[in-house]
């Protein structure tokens, strides 16, 4: 193979950078987040022990759990980041996101169970509670619940990406701006703060209620409505990452229906098409078509060109026979 074909064939190479537009972002507020709950968890350990006050160990070690949900979402940041270029994942880490928020949203749920189990075992058998204390423990947790909120928010900034068009061994690249896309990584991670900021304002509401009126049952009776809602919390995620991982194209999602219409246009026909999540604001596409006047996988690529959430597209013409 002469010089000008190797060098026409290196230029057809891609990679197969699936990540995020906002992955190194999203991974640095992560360890952020962190950082800020594992120095309030510390704090809140050495200031009950030397105070004596169990409300205060108490929840620093619930910041500890915490503490180790986010480190689920930022070590999947890390190894997705730091594999991205490796050629056994096959289309590359932009759905390891998806398998840690799938395990956050596991771990949400028994939370929720627990929290829930928790209270009504409360609620049955009531126990004197120090109002002021577990007050001023409950407004220190939601003020941190309430940062890490913030620097979890997703902004939902657009994406850049590439798109990789193969057929016929001919292999097509270009950058091309993707659609706006929801990173389940980091929003599994929002939902572990939020789910402590719920449960902070829930408590702070049965307590000062409970002060003032003496009701000591109200107290877990939110604590079973916080674990209400971070359940439905919990399912809602884990149904999104669940059908990333499977594959699975939501209903509403008319990505397939989108090429189709494309593809089929000027009376070619698909044959088989398969179209899956490859990352935040990533999808892959393969089509089989035939047609009676077949044409070069980039002609078809062009036609596609405008739909911004294909990155990766593999086009297979066969003529129709007679």
């Amino acid at each position: 193979m002469s010089g000008a074909h190797l060098s026409r064939v290196a230029a057809l190479g891609h990679d197969h950078l699936f990540l995020g537009d906002h992955h190194r972002r999203n991974e640095r507020r992560t360890w952020l987040v962190i950082g800020l709950t594992t120095i309030t968890m510390v704090a809140e350990i050495a200031a009950g022990t030397f105070y004596g006050s169990m409300a205060l160990v108490a929840d620093g070690w619930h910041m500890s759990t915490h503490a180790a949900a986010m480190l689920i979402a930022a070590l999947a940041y890390l190894y997705a980041r730091r594999n991205a270029d490796n050629p056994r994942f096959t289309f590359g880490t932009g759905k390891l996101g998806d398998l840690a928020g799938f395990a956050s949203a596991i771990t949400l749920a028994l939370i929720a169970l627990l929290i829930g189990w928790e209270s009504l075992m409360r609620l049955a058998n009531p126990v004197e509670i120090s109002f002021p204390q577990a007050i001023s423990v409950a407004a220190i947790g939601l003020v941190v619940n309430l940062a890490c909120a913030w620097l979890l928010r997703d902004d939902h900034a657009p994406h850049h990406g590439h798109r990789h068009d193969h057929g016929h061994a001919n292999h097509e690249h270009h950058e091309h701006e993707t659609s706006r896309s929801r990173d389940n990584n980091l929003r599994a991670a929002y939902l572990h703060v939020l789910a402590d900021a719920l449960t902070s304002v829930l408590a702070i509401f049965a307590l000062a209620v409970g002060s003032l009126k003496g009701w000591i049952w109200l107290d877990p009776l939110m604590g079973m409505v916080g674990a209400l809602v971070i359940a439905r919390w919990s399912l809602g995620l884990i149904r999104d990452t669940g059908s990333v991982l499977l594959d699975y194209i939501p209903d509403g999602d008319d990505l397939p229906e989108e090429i189709r219409a494309v593809i089929e246009a000027n009376g070619d026909r698909i044959v088989d098409l398969h179209v899956w999540q490859l990352g935040p604001g990533h999808h892959g596409a393969i089509i089989s078509l035939v047609s009676e006047r077949p044409q070069s996988p980039s002609l078809y690529r062009r036609k596609l060109a405008h739909i911004r959430k294909l990155s990766h597209v593999t086009i297979e013409v066969e003529p129709l026979a007679a």
